[in-house]
């Protein structure tokens, strides 16, 4: 049987310089090809509810790595399936929790590739031979502006709408799930991030401190401590979280 890439993986979460409580969530599984954000929402401490349901619903269902392609992006649908659901009966338990919900990323690794679920406008990044690419689209009303060439990407980060979420998991019935597939290679950085982060510092930004990691031999959580660093030191105005997953 062909095994998984061997990964390097680790994950920090900050709550920020101005927020009191930290909503976001983080899961690191190397041994599974496993590595999941998530960015929660909604009054009460709610966010951190929906947050960990989310992660929650990951170590649940994903148990052992997945052989293929098909059987990756099966085991992600059925996570965000899991924790849509269980975040509505959650809220529908607790009226104080209104606006109950999260964003998230779940990066899954199978033999000869990997398989990520997104959902909101926290990001997945992936550095390879030196150059960044995004690999998620934002599911907010500034990207769709941006997508009718109505915005620029610049106007985008000053926008005062540029937090409203289109999309979530928890909020409705019935969930669309991003599914992004692609070979790996040996190198390979990837980034999982909160919107805390990505609204702090640039992707140019971003691709500099994943450069600096991979050139200087960091570990993840020192590249992801940097990364963090950075977004606090740019005012830290949402909780950060980066999880680096390396393929070695």
């Amino acid at each position: 049987m062909t095994t998984l890439p061997r990964l390097q993986a680790a994950g920090i979460s900050d709550p920020g310089r101005i927020r009191p409580n930290n909503e976001d969530s983080f899961l690191v599984l190397p041994s599974l090809g496993l590595a999941a954000v998530a960015d929660g929402m909604g009054g009460a401490a709610a966010g951190e509810i929906a947050s960990s349901i989310f992660i929650d619903s990951v170590r649940e269902t994903i148990s052992s790595p997945p052989t293929d392609a098909l059987r990756a992006s099966e085991l992600i649908k059925q996570v965000y399936i899991k924790a849509n659901q269980h975040i509505m009966e959650y809220a529908k338990g607790h009226p104080e929790a209104s606006g109950l919900g999260c964003t998230a990323e779940l990066l899954l690794f199978h033999p000869t590739g990997y398989c990520l679920g997104h959902v909101g406008d926290s990001r997945t990044y992936l550095l390879r031979n030196g150059a960044i690419k995004r690999l998620t689209k934002d599911h907010t009303v500034v990207q769709d502006q941006i997508d009718q060439g109505l915005i620029t990407p610049e106007e985008a980060r000053r926008h005062p709408m540029r937090n409203v979420i289109l999309r979530a998991v928890g909020v409705n019935e019935v969930l669309a799930v991003d599914i992004i597939k692609g070979p790996f290679q040996a190198a390979d950085t990837f980034l999982l991030c909160s919107d805390g982060l990505s609204d702090m510092i640039t992707d140019q930004e971003i691709e500099s401190i994943l450069m600096q990691g991979l050139m200087q031999g960091l570990a993840p959580e020192a590249t992801a401590k940097l990364l963090v660093d950075a977004a606090n030191e740019a005012g830290g105005k949402d909780n950060v979280t980066a999880v680096v997953v390396r393929v070695e």
